[in-house]
């Protein structure tokens, strides 16, 4: 079931990236994987537990979900940061829901939605001028 849950999720990036302009696609498919590491109560603690019978798990995910993230990434380009690879945002998204069992998992949306508008940041924004006081 795990498995078939994972395939799914791998599945859903070229689904997403053929109904949505680039961007958009990664943002949502990112979603996606948040749903699901976090409808997962725990797994993630599991996949960073150091404990062998979760030792395959990291292996699994990278294995299916990183080639299924690297083309709406390349897709994006342009539209989001070049400095990320498909390791950083499923790394940071697993951190993230990490936090899921002490949080809310509306908490843990509202941080990926953070990390998703970091995406778009391209860092070559001229920086805010501060105003001396009167």
């Amino acid at each position: 079931m795990f498995r078939r849950e994972v395939d799914a999720c791998a599945a859903a990036a070229p689904a997403l990236a053929a109904e949505y302009a680039p961007g958009d696609a990664l943002a949502r498919w990112l979603r996606r994987d948040t749903e699901f590491i976090a409808a997962k109560r725990g797994l993630a603690g599991a996949l960073h537990s150091g404990d062998p019978a979760f030792a395959a798990l990291p292996a699994y995910f990278q294995q299916y979900l990183d080639p299924a993230l690297d083309a709406p990434l390349a897709a994006a380009a342009g539209a989001v940061r070049g400095d990320v690879d498909t390791t950083d945002l499923l790394r940071a998204v697993a951190t993230l829901c990490l936090a899921a069992d002490a949080l809310d998992t509306g908490d843990v949306r509202r941080m990926v939605a953070l990390l998703i508008d970091g995406l778009r940041y391209s860092g070559t924004a001229p920086a805010a001028t501060v105003r001396p006081q009167p």
